[in-house]
This record gives C-alpha cells, sequence and structure tokens, in this order.
C-alpha cells in the first residue's frame, strides 16, 4: 500500500537514533552566481576577487546560505525525505567556503518524538574535514500513517 513513497524518504516510524545521512558537493563559480541571482545578495565578497581580497577572507567565499543550503538538501532528499517540512534550523559559522571547496554535508539523528512526527537533527558542513559549519535543525517528518 506504501510501496510508491519517493525514493529516499524515511518515514516516522522508521527513523532511528543516531541515523545519519550526507551529500558531497563541490561548490563552483556557477553555484555563487546562481545563489546571488536567486537571492539577490550581490556582496562583492562573494562575487569580485579584486574586492574580496582586501577583506578579512582574502579572497573570494561563498554564500553561508549557500553552504547551509546543503543541510537543506540532505534533509529534503534523503532524512528524513521527501515530505518533510522544515521547523526551524540554528547556524553558526565557523570557516568560509571557497570556490573549488569539496563540501560534506551531514545530518544525525538526535532527539525523536514520534507521536507528534519531529525529528531533531545535528546538523554540520566540512571541508577537507574541517567543521565551517554546525546546527540543528527540527523537522516534522513523513508518515505512513494517515491522520
Amino acid at each position: 500500500m506504501f510501496d510508491n513513497l519517493p525514493r529516499g524518504t524515511i518515514c516516522i516510524e522508521d527513523i532511528e537514533m543516531g541515523m545519519t545521512r550526507s551529500i558531497e558537493k563541490e561548490i563552483t563559480d556557477r553555484d555563487i552566481e546562481l545563489f546571488a541571482e536567486v537571492s539577490t545578495d550581490r556582496n562583492p565578497v562573494h562575487l569580485d576577487e579584486d574586492y574580496a581580497r582586501d577583506t578579512i577572507f582574502e579572497g573570494r567565499i561563498a554564500h553561508g546560505m549557500l553552504t547551509a543550503g546543503l543541510i537543506s538538501a540532505v534533509i529534503g532528499e534523503q532524512l528524513p525525505g521527501h515530505g518533510t517540512v522544515y521547523m526551524g534550523q540554528t547556524l553558526k559559522f565557523l570557516a568560509p567556503v571557497r570556490p573549488g571547496d569539496r563540501v560534506h554535508a551531514e545530518v544525525k539523528v538526535v532527539d525523536i518524538d514520534v507521536a507528534k512526527r519531529r525529528v531533531t537533527l545535528d546538523c554540520h558542513c566540512s571541508v577537507d574535514g574541517k567543521k565551517v559549519l554546525i546546527g540543528e535543525a527540527k523537522v516534522l517528518a513523513p508518515s505512513r500513517k494517515f491522520d
């Protein structure tokens, strides 16, 4: 009866403490340009190498929310996956992400309230094993049961 759930979806009934999922993505100049276009955040620290060289970053960096978006991708596509509703997210940016960096985004289940379908996820992104972003997400997970 429930075999038609979207691939990658883990329903609340099947989520377990400690469960993790992740993705990796290389951040490209095109990613940064597209994010600037979509978000309308055209801060030159992201787009202008000459400008960015004279900042504390000493070069261009990706938008922090572009990096955070990779966490959203893991949550929306893998854990819990399709049908998940974001309820909240905390973020702390620890280091910049630069064009060409390969970002590893990972979420881990740290709390489950099956009755309310709520899941708390520890989230982080890292580059070369160094954490660049940490946070926590609270989501409403899909269920096989109908309300």
